[in-house]
Parts: structure tokens; C-alpha cells; sequence
């Protein structure tokens, strides 16, 4: 049974039988939203049966002892440990297993040129030979032999004429071997290059590394160690493309993948992948209403801001912005739902490297699909696919890619969505849901809005109009103001009238639905008055 052991710092370890220095090897790795746990396996071969001193020499330079924890192999007795950073004994280059094998074609390819070099040098030697040897017999001119007869000077320039031509016929032949040998050259050193363009972008195993001294007990033979290790400079966030098609009925696809990086000053290759997080909680939204406060009081007693030692103006423009609630960031780790990836492959994360992105699944919902309205704010309808999470884990909040009908339309923050719980999102403008709010004139010529001593009215005309080929169905919002005060009393018509009041508890904001079919037209005619009692001021 394997047992961690507490972390045990000493400034000299006892006098031991030998040094056994070794290597581990990352199997595993658990990736937080801040941070990663790392799984080391250390093999090693002991001598001799007795107590020895353990030398791990690759931990990451920034290791932190207090983070280290040990599990023993059968038949080993562990004992104290602690990190070193100076006196470390030498070691071998560290190269991974496809380092390796990079670095070996590397050093083919080396012996490739060289010999493709002797052989260039080869053929090049040749014809400068022949070359220099037809030099010489051109440049003869030496004397005549006294005996000479016109029979022994035929022969002379014969055999002159007959080397010099052999000579120029064995450079010219030497010439012709010297573009395949330098074609050989270059297809040499093109793949030489490539190959060590190959292994430069491999995963390195090299960096700053400290050493881990840990004082063991056991018999002669092979033995391994688990070294369990916490480290920062890593981190994962979920990542998702939504999918929304409305052809042959509403549907939503959520595809899920993760993003995950680290820069831990050391490769992760071909681990075993966790990932762990806790369900966070954000809050966006697109252009909201909130409720519209109004009151009134005796007059002569506004507010004078000039004595509103350090506040800011709360007139009844600045109240919406007031009321809207701050969005909640998302955290590392909150108490709550816990969700576990295991990545069904082996992975390898370089450090520094940019967020590697893993898919993970694909889930399918059944949403309810409208074109939301705000004609206060928008000038378009949006689109609002509300779904219910039916799986029986939570999703995680994180940025995604928005398509409707196969094309991107945006991005957007999810915020966490608890199994079972609802919620609403957009999928960007509906260009052909055009939306008009006017007030329209009265026959002295004043706008929609009417303001006496102790009355105000407003008119408005809302128009939503379907210029496209396709039927939607719409949710309008607006709003009218409220009173908390008796002496304040609001009147509020609306033709038609509204489907809902108060919408979401908000007072005062109203919703209509209906369908709108193409080309289609929908009008909604909304008045509210405002009446208090002389001596009074509305605010």
C-alpha cells in the first residue's frame, strides 16, 4: 500500500552507501483553472541492498519543496528529501524519445553531405587534373632532339595532339558528372535543414532544472518512486461553438472543446490529460430595461448637487444605470459543482507555447427560438434561443463562437448553467425585424410627450416590420414608469394590450408576443400619464 509522506526539510542528509542519480518522467498531468498537479514516475536499478541516496536531477528550476509529495514503490522505504540547486552533478543532454529519433536522422543526413561534399570534391579534382594536363601539353615548346627526323617529329606532335585531346575529353566527361554531384549537394543539405528545423520544433526536455535528494531504503534490484507535484503557470478554460439551425425544426447544438496552456518551463509529452474545475458563475447580457422610479415632493426642494458633498446627479436618467447589478467575474475555483475531463488520448502541452485546443463532445438541446425586441434601445430585433440544460452536469462558464444557419454571427460569454436550470441566449441581429419607436405629433404641434403643473403624458407608436421571406415569432419589450407614492398616480394604455406585466418582478415592463409573419406589420399604440397634486414637483 503506497503512502504519501510529508514534506521533510533537511540541511544534510546522513552518510549514505552511494548516490543513485535518475530521471523521471511526467505520466500524468491535472490541469486546474489555475494551476496543475504532475504526476512523476522515477524507475531506478539499486546496486545493493542498504540505504542510498536518491538523486531525481530534472525537476523545473521553480519547484517549490512544500508542493512535493512522495509515494514509494513495493519494498521501498522512504525517508527524508530535499530540493537542491547548486552541486548538481553533470548530465546527458535530455532528449525526448522523438528528440531522439529526430536527432538521429539529423545525424544521417550530416554523414549524407559529407559524403555527397567528398563526392563533388571528387569529380572537381578530376577535371581540374585533365584540365591542368591539357595546359601542359598546349604549353610545350621545348627543343628538338638533335637527331630528329620529320618521321620522330610526326610522332611527337602525334602523341602531343593525341594526349591533349584525351585530356580535354576526360575533363569534359569529369563536367559532366559535376551538376548531378552538386544536385546531390543540395537535395542533401535541403533535407538536412528540414530535419533540423524538425527537431528544433519538438518538445524540449531541456530547461532550468533543480535536483530532488530523497534518502531511501531498499533491497538490490529495480525500484520506482511517485513524485506528486504542484505547480502554477498553467491553466484551462472551456471553449464552445454554438450552433443554431431553424430549418426542419429549432435546434441547438453546443459543441465543447478546451483550451489549455502552461508555462511551467517544461514539455508535457504524451500524458495522460485531467482536467478539474469548479462551476463559476458570470452574468452578461444584451441591452436591458430596468424599472423607472418616479416620485414627487413639495416644490422648491430639489437637490441642490452643488451641496452633494462628492455624489453624482441620481436624476431619473442616471436611476437605470444605478440599478443595474455589477456582473459577477468569474473566480479560479468556487465552492460548488466540480467537473472532470478525462482526455481519452494521450497529449503533449509544450511550455510557452500558444492554448493548445482540445475537442471534447458535442450536446444537442431543443430550444425555444424568438426574436427578442427592445425598440427603446435597438433598431433590430435579436435572435433568443432559450434552452434547458437536460444533461446531468453543469456547464461551465467560457467564451464561444455564435452560428446561426452555419454562419458566425458573433461571440459571446456563457455564463455557468447548473443541470436543469434555463437560459437564454443571442444569436446576433435580425436584419429583416426593422423596429421604430416615435411619438407622434398632436394637432398643436407638440411632440408625444405633454408636461402641465401637476400632469405629464406620453404617446408612442411602435412599429415592428418583417421585410424578409421568413415568419418569426417576437417578444417586444418596453416600459412605462411607476409609483411608490399614493399622490403619484400613473395611468397606462396600451392597444393591444401587453401579454405581461412586470416582467421578470421588473415594474413597469411590459411584454407582448406574436407572430409576424414575412413581410408582416405589427403597430402597438402605448400612452401613460402622470398626475400629483398641486405644489408638487415630479422627479
Amino acid at each position: 500500500m503506497r503512502m504519501l509522506l510529508p514534506l521533510l526539510l533537511v540541511t544534510a542528509l546522513p552518510a549514505l552507501a552511494d548516490t543513485i542519480p535518475a530521471a523521471s518522467r511526467i505520466t500524468a498531468v491535472t490541469v486546474y483553472p489555475e494551476g496543475a498537479r504532475l504526476t512523476r514516475e522515477v524507475t531506478f536499478t539499486l546496486p545493493a541492498a542498504g540505504r542510498h541516496e536518491l538523486l531525481v536531477t530534472d525537476l523545473p528550476a521553480a519547484s517549490e519543496p512544500g508542493l512535493i509529495q512522495l509515494a514509494p514503490g513495493a519494498d521501498v522505504r522512504l525517508g527524508a528529501f530535499n530540493l537542491r540547486a547548486d552541486r548538481l552533478p553533470p548530465r546527458e543532454e535530455p532528449l525526448t524519445p522523438a528528440q531522439a529519433e529526430a536527432k538521429a536522422e539529423v545525424e544521417r543526413l550530416e554523414a549524407s553531405e559529407q559524403a555527397a561534399l567528398l563526392a563533388l570534391d571528387a569529380v572537381q579534382a578530376r577535371v581540374e587534373a585533365a584540365e591542368a594536363q591539357a595546359r601542359f601539353l598546349a604549353s610545350f615548346s621545348g627543343a628538338l632532339p638533335d637527331a630528329a627526323t620529320p618521321e620522330t617529329i610526326r610522332a611527337m606532335a602525334a602523341m602531343i595532339g593525341t594526349e591533349t585531346l584525351a585530356a580535354r575529353q576526360t575533363a569534359l566527361a569529369a563536367r559532366a558528372e559535376l551538376w548531378p554531384a552538386r544536385k546531390a549537394l543540395e537535395t542533401a543539405q535541403e533535407a538536412l535543414q528540414k530535419a533540423r528545423a524538425a527537431f528544433d520544433a519538438l518538445p524540449s526536455a531541456d530547461m532550468d532544472y533543480t535536483a530532488l535528494a530523497v534518502e531511501l531504503t531498499a533491497g538490490a534490484g529495480d525500484h520506482s518512486v511517485t513524485i506528486t507535484q504542484y505547480v502554477g503557470g498553467a491553466g484551462w478554460r472551456p471553449f464552445y461553438e454554438l450552433k443554431l439551425t431553424r430549418e426542419g425544426g429549432d435546434a441547438l447544438a453546443f459543441d465543447r472543446s478546451v483550451l489549455v496552456t502552461q508555462q511551467t518551463g517544461e514539455d508535457w509529452s504524451g500524458i495522460a490529460l485531467t482536467l478539474s474545475s469548479s462551476a463559476p458563475s458570470h452574468q452578461s447580457a444584451p441591452s436591458s430595461l430596468w424599472p423607472e422610479l418616479r416620485r414627487i415632493e413639495p416644490e422648491g426642494t430639489k437637490d441642490d448637487l452643488s451641496r452633494l458633498a462628492g455624489g453624482a446627479a441620481m436624476d431619473a436618467e442616471a436611476m437605470p444605470e444605478l440599478a443595474a447589478p455589477a456582473p459577477i467575474a468569474a473566480a479560479a475555483a468556487l465552492e460548488g459543482d466540480t467537473v472532470v475531463y478525462h482526455y481519452p488520448e494521450p497529449v503533449t502541452v509544450a511550455s510557452g507555447a500558444e492554448d493548445l485546443r482540445l475537442a471534447l463532445d458535442s450536446l444537442s438541446f431543443a430550444p425555444v427560438v424568438k426574436a427578442l425586441a427592445v425598440p427603446r434601445l435597438d433598431a433590430t430585433a435579436f435572435v433568443s434561443a432559450s434552452f434547458i440544460n437536460s444533461g446531468g452536469e453543469p456547464l461551465l462558464p467560457g467564451e464561444a463562437l455564435l452560428f446561426r444557419e452555419g454562419v458566425l454571427v458573433g461571440t459571446a460569454w456563457i455564463d455557468g448553467i447548473a443541470p436543469g436550470s434555463e437560459t437564454g441566449i443571442g444569436f446576433g441581429a435580425v436584419e429583416t425585424l426593422r423596429l421604430k419607436r416615435e411619438m407622434p405629433r398632436r394637432a398643436a404641434g407638440e411632440t408625444g410627450v405633454f408636461t402641465t403643473a401637476n400632469e405629464q403624458s406620453e404617446s408612442v407608436v411602435i412599429t415592428v416590420e418583417n421585410t424578409g421571406g421568413e415568419a418569426w415569432p417576437v417578444r417586444l419589450l418596453d416600459q412605462v414608469p411607476y409609483s411608490e407614492q399614493s399622490e403619484l398616480e400613473i395611468e397606462v394604455t396600451a392597444s393591444p394590450a401587453p401579454d405581461e406585466t412586470d416582467v421578470d418582478g421588473q415594474r413597469g415592463i411590459l411584454a407582448w408576443e406574436f407572430d409576424l409573419a414575412a413581410g408582416g406589420k405589427q403597430t402597438i399604440m402605448l400612452e401613460h400619464s402622470l398626475h400629483w397634486p398641486e405644489g408638487m414637483e415630479l422627479r
